[in-house]
């Protein structure tokens, strides 16, 4: 069975390839390297002894996507291809608009025009906004996201219910919290370009000295200590729950089906736990600095993930500094390619 992969170059992308790779599908890439690194192919290969077929082009390149469909017998697709940095949307809307949404609908345009079913989404908790209550389960009201990024999200999942619903297909919204960490080889981890918007990476190249100082958004939160909650899920583990999700709507013998999960640990950490913590984990020093908040950030974040163990029978099982680790030795491995 070929399963599309769009995005399939990137962070979280990449790893569930390997995932996928290891559960025998046959996988398609298509990314158009615009966050990713073409190298991360051929350790894909290293790590799983297969090649994933690989086409490097914009989504928003219809006449090259319907190429690839002609060409594979695509019976699935996990869609990651996304621009996906919270506080760059704010400031590029319409990139992200632009960029999230469109590539979405012309893979859809693909699946409706050949009959295919079997659509897994890259969601976000950005779509509850900040909610009222904590943990966040499937049933928390959204409200208008925060960003750009998170509007990108709302929409994508209302396209999908409409899309599900009118075309009889079998979608699967996974709503993730904060990825971090890499593969146990070090061969794959989160490879921002230019200055990271993400916390674990912003961590590790202040601690191995790429930045003079970690930037922390915000000590004036409503919290313990001052800095923002989010709930870090390790990648691995996430990678692990897309093909879960993939199974069950494979095995999902209704032609029309529409699951919703959030796929997290239960736990939430700050901002400054966070660091301590990878600090004790890598006997390491990260300096850092107290700046105003980021416009679109939200106070706290983390999930009830129970749906997600009692249907696709996955949990989230690595500790946070076990994640914070393997984030350290790739960014060891990067230092060791001149990345």
């Amino acid at each position: 069975m070929s399963i599309l992969v769009t995005g399939g170059l990137g962070y979280i992308g990449s790893h569930t390839v390997v995932e996928l790779l290891n559960n025998n599908f046959e996988v398609v890439i298509v990314d158009d390297l615009s966050n990713s690194e073409k190298f991360i192919l051929d350790n894909i290969e290293e790590i799983t002894g297969k090649r994933p077929i690989f086409y490097p082009f914009d989504l928003k390149r219809k006449e090259l996507l319907e190429q690839v469909f002609d060409a594979h017998h695509v019976e699935g697709c996990i869609n990651f291809a996304a621009y996906k940095a919270v506080g760059e949307s704010m400031v590029k809307p319409l990139d992200y608009y632009e960029n999230n949404l469109f590539s979405l609908i012309n893979v859809l345009q693909e699946f409706k025009k050949r009959n295919i079913s079997n659509f897994i989404f890259s969601s976000s908790c950005t779509v509850y906004g900040q909610a009222d209550e904590m943990p966040i389960d499937e049933n928390t009201p959204l409200k208008e996201a925060e960003s750009s990024y998170g509007k990108t999200k709302q929409m994508g999942e209302d396209i999908l219910k409409d899309f599900s619903k009118a075309y009889h297909k079998k979608v699967c919204l996974l709503r993730y919290f904060n990825p971090i960490g890499a593969h146990p080889t070090a061969l794959l981890g989160e490879l921002p370009s230019g200055i990271p918007n993400n916390l674990v990476p912003y961590v590790t190249q202040t601690a191995a000295g790429i930045r003079e100082k970690l930037s922390i958004w915000g000590d004036d939160y409503p919290t313990e200590d001052g800095t923002a909650i989010r709930d870090y899920i390790y990648v691995v583990d996430l990678a692990k729950a897309h093909v879960a999700a993939l199974q069950k709507l494979i095995n999902t013998e209704n032609e029309t089906a529409l699951d919703i999960y959030n796929l997290g640990t239960g736990t939430g950490s700050s901002v400054l736990e966070v660091v301590k913590a990878f600090e004790v984990a890598n006997d390491v020093n990260v300096p850092y600095q107290i700046c105003p908040r980021r416009e679109g950030d939200i106070t706290i974040a983390y999930a009830n993930a129970d749906k997600a163990e009692r249907e696709l029978n996955w949990k989230s099982e690595t500790p946070l500094e076990e994640a914070l680790k393997t984030t350290w030795e790739w960014q060891k491995y990067l230092r060791s390619r001149d990345l």
